[in-house]
C-alpha cells in the first residue's frame, strides 16, 4: 500500500507543511456575522507577524509541495489539518490555541439556539458515572440503539456493494462484513450526526436566489468573480448539497440516503486500511479472528484492501458533491501519511506527545472527523458553518479520545478481549501516552523509546516503568478526557436533538470502554 518515501531533511522543512496548507491571503478579521472573508480554502493557519516564530513539527511528506501546487486551481480546496484548526494538547502540556481560519472560524455556541433551551448546555463528563461523577449516562439516549434499525440491512448492502466476479477477491473484501459486525462505529458516528445536523437551520449567507452574497462577506470584491464560477471560490461558505431538509422530513430524503451512502464509504475505507496494516504488521489477528493476509495470501490481502479502496472512490464520487470528494480523498491521503510517519519518524520525534497526536490523527481522527464535516455538507450546510465546523472539531477530538483510549488498553486489556494481540504497539517499536508520560517521569526509558524498543530486555524495562510509575497511566487517561470533553463542547453548538445528545453518550462510551 505504501510505496511513497520520506524526503530530505531540507524538504520537511520547507515543503511538508505544503503537502497539506498553503500560504495565501491574511487572514482577517471576523465580521459582525461570524464570517470570515472569502479566501478560499488555501488560506494559512500561519500569522501574520512573519517574524515570529513557530515551533517546528516535522510532517510526513506524501506529495511535494510542486506536485501540490500544480494540481489546485481557484476552484479546488486545500484543506487545512483539523490539527491546525483545533487545539490537540492543554496549554498546561506546551499545547497552543489555533490561529483563526476559513475552517474553524465559526464556533460561537450560541448561534444556533437562539430561544431554545438546551438541558444540556454545559455539560461536563465528569458529572457522569465512569468519569469521576454519579450522574448515570443511561440518561442519554442510546447511540446504537438509535441508529439500529437503520443500520440493520448495512453488511448485506455493503457486501452487495463490494461483490466482484473474482471469487478469492470478493471472500477476502467481504470478510470483515460477514463476522465479527461489531458496533459498526464509523458508520453510526455517520448516521448520528446526520440527524443532529438536520435539527439545525443551514446559516442563511448568500440570497434567496443564490447570487448575491453580503457587503461583508465580499470584503469589496467584486461578486460576479463568485458568480461566474458558482461560489466555488468562495469554500468558506459554499459545498454545500443543494438540499432542504429538517428533522421532520429527513428520514428518506436525499440527503439522508447520501449521508447512509457516506457512511459505508467510510466503512470500506476503513476495513481497507485494517487489511492493509495487518499486512505491514504482519498481525496475526483482527477483530477476534484471524487477519486477512493469514486467511488468503499478502497478494490477495493487498489487492482487497485496493479493491475496497476502489469501490469507496466510485461510490465516493456518486455523491455528486465535489467537497465532500475532496474532503474524504484528503481523508485517504491522511491514512497514507500516518503509516508513513509510524515507519519513518525519526527518534527525537518519537519522545515528543505532539508527534504521537499528530501520527494519531492521521491514522485515526482524520476520517472520523472529515466523515463529520462531509456529513455536514450533504445535509445542506456550508463548508465554514457553524454546523459543520462544529461537525469536524466533533469528529477530532472523539478520534483522538479514541486512539489513546485504545492505547491505554493496550497495556491493560487481555488479547482476548481486545480481539488483537496486547502490547502490539510495543512490538513494532512504536510508544504510545502511556509509555510517552512514563519517559518523562523515568529519563532512563528515552532511548529504549528512541531506538524502537529493538535490544533484548526494552519491552520489560519500560514495562516495569510504567506500572511502577504513579502518574503515567493518569496523565493519559486525563488526555483522553481533555479530547472527548472537547468534543462534547463542539456537538453541543448545534440545537438539542436526541441523536446529538446520544453523540454525547457515544463520547462517553469511548472513554468508558473496556475494550
Amino acid at each position: 500500500m505504501m510505496t511513497a518515501g520520506i524526503l530530505g531533511t531540507a524538504m520537511l522543512f520547507a515543503g511538508s507543511a505544503d503537502a497539506f496548507v498553503c500560504n495565501s491571503p491574511t487572514v482577517r478579521p471576523l465580521s459582525s456575522h461570524g464570517l470570515g472573508s472569502p479566501s478560499r480554502l488555501t488560506m494559512s493557519a500561519v500569522a501574520d507577524d512573519k517574524t515570529k516564530t513557530t515551533k517546528f513539527r516535522p510532517n510526513p511528506v506524501v506529495v511535494s509541495a510542486e506536485a501540490e501546487a500544480l494540481s489546485h486551481s481557484d476552484t479546488t480546496m486545500k484543506l487545512t489539518p483539523s490539527y491546525e484548526l483545533f487545539q490537540m494538547l492543554t496549554e498546561a502540556e506546551g499545547g497552543e490555541v489555533p490561529v483563526t481560519t476559513g475552517g474553524n472560524a465559526l464556533r460561537d455556541g450560541s448561534v444556533l439556539k437562539e430561544g431554545i433551551e438546551d438541558p444540556l448546555d454545559g455539560l461536563q463528563l465528569s458529572s457522569y458515572v465512569g468519569c469521576g461523577g454519579k450522574t448515570k449516562i443511561e440518561t442519554l439516549p442510546d447511540p446504537f440503539k438509535m441508529v439500529e434499525k437503520e443500520l440493520q440491512p448495512f453488511s448485506d448492502s455493503i457486501k452487495e456493494l463490494v461483490s466482484s466476479d473474482q471469487p478469492i477477491l470478493s471472500m477476502a473484501a467481504k470478510h470483515f462484513f460477514e463476522k465479527r459486525h461489531g458496533k459498526r462505529f464509523r458508520p453510526t458516528i455517520v448516521q448520528l450526526v446526520a440527524k443532529a445536523v438536520a435539527a439545525a437551520t443551514p446559516e442563511k449567507i448568500v440570497s434567496d436566489d443564490g447570487k448575491s452574497f453580503s457587503s461583508d462577506i465580499l470584503n469589496g470584491k467584486d461578486s460576479s468573480e463568485f458568480e461566474r464560477i458558482g461560489g466555488v471560490a468562495g469554500w468558506e461558505w459554499s459545498g454545500a448539497s443543494k438540499v432542504q431538509v429538517d428533522a421532520d422530513n429527513h428520514k428518506g430524503s436525499d440527503a439522508w440516503r447520501r449521508q447512509a451512502q457516506l457512511g459505508q464509504i467510510v466503512e470500506m475505507i476503513h476495513v481497507a486500511s485494517l487489511i492493509h496494516d495487518d499486512v505491514l504488521d504482519e498481525a496475526e489477528t483482527r477483530r477476534g479472528g484471524e487477519a486477512v493476509h493469514k486467511l488468503y495470501s499478502n497478494k490477495v490481502a493487498v489487492l482487497a484492501g485496493d479493491y475496497l479502496l476502489a469501490r469507496a472512490s466510485v461510490l465516493l464520487a456518486r455523491l455528486e458533491n465535489t467537497a465532500v470528494v475532496q474532503i474524504m480523498a484528503t481523508a485517504l491521503e491522511s491514512l497514507v501519511a500516518g503509516e508513513i510517519m509510524q515507519l519513518k519518524s525519526p527518534p527525537e520525534a518519537l519522545l515528543e506527545m505532539e508527534s504521537y497526536l499528530r501520527k494519531s490523527y492521521y491514522k485515526t481522527a482524520s476520517l472520523i472527523c472529515y466523515a463529520c464535516r462531509s456529513t455536514a455538507l450533504l445535509g445542506g450546510h456550508a463548508y465554514g458553518s457553524t454546523v459543520a465546523t462544529a461537525c469536524e472539531e466533533f469528529g477530532f477530538h472523539l478520534g483522538l479520545a479514541y486512539q489513546i483510549q485504545d492505547d491505554i488498553l493496550d497495556f491493560t486489556a487481555a488479547a482476548s478481549v481486545l480481539g488483537k494481540p496486547a502490547l502490539a504497539d510495543m512490538d513494532l517499536g512504536l510508544s504510545t501516552a502511556p509509555i510517552l508520560y512514563a519517559a518523562q517521569e523515568y529519563p532512563h526509558l528515552r532511548p529504549l523509546v528512541m531506538r524502537r524498543f529493538k535490544k533484548k530486555g526494552d519491552k520489560e524495562t519500560a514495562l516495569e516503568a510504567l506500572y511502577k510509575s504513579d502518574t503515567a497511566m493518569d496523565k493519559a487517561k486525563a488526555l483522553a478526557s481533555f479530547h472527548a470533553q472537547r468534543a462534547v463542547d463542539a456537538i453541543l453548538r448545534l440545537p438539542p436533538s436526541e441523536a446529538r445528545d446520544a453523540l454525547v453518550r457515544l463520547t462517553h462510551a469511548v472513554i468508558t470502554r473496556k475494550k
